[in-house]
């Protein structure tokens, strides 16, 4: 006799039935759901380095060449400069543009995080991996505040996913390093890598092909510092001597103990345990599935340590491409036991030892996990805009500006901000007192007096005192405090404008 399954049992088969695909198409279209949500309830703007982008593709959309000799400035990037030509063709709406890109970036980062660990581990790793880079708050945070080491994350990784699918597939990952490597240099030595990884097969005629690619980062970034400074390494040498100036160079050694303190910030503790757990029961389980996605993280790993151990910066955000490749390792973990045969003992101790890790993760996200911080933290950022872009619009600001259009800000953190507001396409009348009073060290009086003499002057208010102005080591307290004969002309939550006109 047959027997009849019951509606529950009915639709769950069903749900069973529905290919992996199909989930995943589901889930793709549920997170840029989410992200475009995201965007309108948090309209952040871009951060430092992000404006500076701006700043420089407005200049280039002017047919202007680009100042990168700019007071504390960002590194170039080619690549961003690139698209921030393309977002100051909307105005002002290209910061907001430029802060979507970064978004649609970490969809492009999770979309390719779950296809990686779906092609090498299977659908449930692919799918853990996938909900552990949603559940980096870290990341979302840059990626909310437009930092572009989310592109760069999204390029390589859908470059090892690529190469997952098709080994020595060529052409189109060598164009995904390229571009990453328009963002960062640490994409050069990935290049040149996959390239000896691809040439050891390859014919000549192919191998010289593949290293034309391999060359376009590195010449196109020398040749965009060489039209613009002159000297075709001028970001390689700035970029290390303002590290020297803040102090963000590290020895070796300190470099290998910022490898687990800024892992532990990044992705978490019982996160990085679970990775470093993965790493051995993924080699087991798929040795050579494995080999993409460990060397991927082992060169980022490799690059992050010798580029802090020359003297470059040492910060957080510099780890973000091993700590993203780090992730699938940690969904091995936690949902590798789906490799295995249903029924054996060693699946159910897996999935014990899996359930303790993620009681674990859990527990230590409720204790050290503040939404509350993180909302907060975006609101603060998007205040902190439009409150100087409200001081910079009321009218007694705009006419004393108009009388002497010097306008001095306490460091560098509000130059770019400034900058965008008002429209203009140098930095020679927006500085920074902070630049002023390291000039007075040197022995030169000329900013200072020219401060002095006749500008407009901000000071950030309240919180915005601890964000955008007392930030760096270069920063003094005393250049919160009015010089001798300004008057306040406006104040607000955040910031005191004063003058001396």
């Amino acid at each position: 006799m047959l027997t009849r399954l019951t509606p529950g049992q009915t639709r769950l088969e069903r749900l069973r039935a529905v290919p992996s695909g199909t989930w995943a198409r589901i889930g793709l279209a549920a997170m840029c759901v989410g992200a475009v949500i995201g965007y309108f309830a948090f309209p952040t703007y871009p951060t430092y380095d992000s404006f500076y982008a701006l700043l420089w593709g407005r200049d280039v959309l002017h047919l202007h060449l680009p100042d990168f000799r700019v007071y504390r400035g960002p590194t170039e990037h080619p690549l961003a400069i690139a698209f921030g030509t393309i977002c100051s063709i909307f105005g002002e709406g290209g910061a907001r543009l430029m802060v979507f890109g970064s978004i649609a970036s970490f969809v492009a980062v999770v979309a390719g995080v779950y296809r990686l660990g779906r092609l090498c581990f299977g659908p449930v790793v692919g799918w853990i991996a996938a909900l552990l880079v949603l559940s980096r708050f870290f990341v979302e945070n840059l990626a909310a505040q437009g930092y572009l080491d989310i592109a760069y994350i999204g390029l390589i990784v859908w470059a090892v996913v690529l190469e997952v699918e098709r080994p020595r597939r060529g052409t189109p990952v060598f164009v995904l390093l390229a571009a990453a490597g328009l963002l960062r240099p640490d994409a050069w030595v990935l290049s040149g890598v996959y390239w000896l990884w691809c040439a050891w097969r390859a014919d000549s005629r192919r191998r010289l092909g593949y290293l034309a690619l391999v060359a376009i980062a590195p010449v196109v970034w020398a040749g965009v510092d060489a039209i613009v400074t002159g000297n075709p390494l001028y970001s390689l040498t700035a970029t290390a001597g303002l590290a020297q100036e803040l102090e963000r160079t590290q020895g070796f050694s300190s470099v290998l103990t910022s490898l687990w303190s800024y892992g532990v910030r990044i992705d978490k503790l019982p996160v990085l345990l679970g990775a470093i757990v993965g790493v051995p029961l993924a080699i087991w389980m798929a040795p050579r599935r494995v080999l993409v996605p460990l060397s991927a993280l082992a060169l980022l790993i490799g690059v992050y340590v010798a580029e802090g151990a020359v003297g470059a910066s040492v910060v957080d955000r510099y780890l973000l491409g091993a700590a993203v490749a780090a992730l699938p390792f940690c969904a091995v973990s936690l949902g590798g036991w789906a490799m295995l045969r249903p029924g054996s003992k060693l699946r159910r101790v897996w999935i014990l030892g899996a359930t303790v890790l993620l009681a674990y993760g859990a527990v230590t996200a409720a204790s050290t996990v503040s939404l509350s911080s993180l909302r907060t933290t975006l609101a603060y950022h998007e205040d902190f805009h439009k409150g100087l872009a409200a001081a910079l619009a009321n009218p007694g600001v705009k006419a004393q500006l108009h009388r002497c259009p010097l306008l001095s800000l306490p460091n560098n953190k509000l130059i770019p901000d400034a900058r965008w507001i008002l429209h203009t396409s140098g930095q020679h009348d927006i500085v920074a007192r902070s630049q002023a009073r390291a000039d007075v060290g040197k022995g030169s009086h000329a900013l200072a007096n020219r401060i002095r003499r006749g500008s407009v002057a901000v000071y950030p208010l309240g919180s915005a005192v601890f964000v955008e102005a007392i930030v760096d080591v270069g920063d003094d307290a005393r250049d919160q405090v009015p010089l001798a004969g300004f008057k306040r002309i406006y104040t607000s939550r955040y910031y005191a404008v004063y003058a001396n006109c």
